[in-house]
């Protein structure tokens, strides 16, 4: 393995009491620094930008659970094929789930996986929300609530969907690399 973390030779920017802080309670919360955060670091606003916004999907008030979020994260980025967040994402919900084959499913193809119809939809959804952004109908958002979601709900799906997408293309476009922790979590 490379010691690269992106193929960009980006400078990291002199980190703020703030941004020691955060790695720190990665360090102490995850084991390690992930290295999207490192890679962001030669820009602290985009850093910021970025943390903000990932934190607020992925660990604020939702009526989807970290797991489902975790999913959908995973889902998407299968379908853009990211290695780093297929590895990343993949641990999580190896983690999450406490199912080291489930996260498995989900990484390779998340149809083969034991789903209930809320997760299919969600999923189904995030899909079509990737693959084909606009052909997103009344339909869609209509299966979403028979299957249970609320229109926040739908919204945080779509917020979910979209912010990996960003993240997907970004990763790909700077061949960014997961930090090898994750390859051996909740396995």
């Amino acid at each position: 393995m490379t010691d690269k973390i992106t193929a960009l030779d980006l400078a990291p920017a002199e980190r703020s009491e703030a941004t020691k802080a955060y790695f720190a309670k990665c360090e102490e919360k995850l084991g390690l620094v992930p290295n999207v955060l490192l890679a962001y670091a030669f820009d602290e606003t985009k850093l910021r930008a970025f943390t903000d916004m990932y934190n607020e999907l992925m660990l604020g008030q939702s009526g989807l659970s970290k797991l489902e979020r975790e999913m959908i994260a995973v889902a998407v980025s299968s379908i853009n094929h990211c290695y780093y967040c297929l590895a990343a994402h993949g641990a999580a919900v190896r983690q999450l789930s406490g199912d080291p084959a489930f996260g498995e499913m989900m990484v390779m193809n998340f149809r083969a996986a034991d789903l209930s119809a809320r997760q299919k939809a969600m999923l189904e959804f995030a899909v079509k929300l990737t693959e084909q952004p606009a052909k997103i109908v009344e339909a869609d958002r209509a299966a979403l609530r028979e299957a249970g979601f609320c229109d926040r709900d739908i919204w945080d799906i779509a917020s979910t969907a979209a912010f990996f997408n960003m993240s997907n293309r970004v990763a790909a476009a700077v061949d960014m690399r997961p930090n090898d922790e994750y390859h051996a979590m909740a396995r």
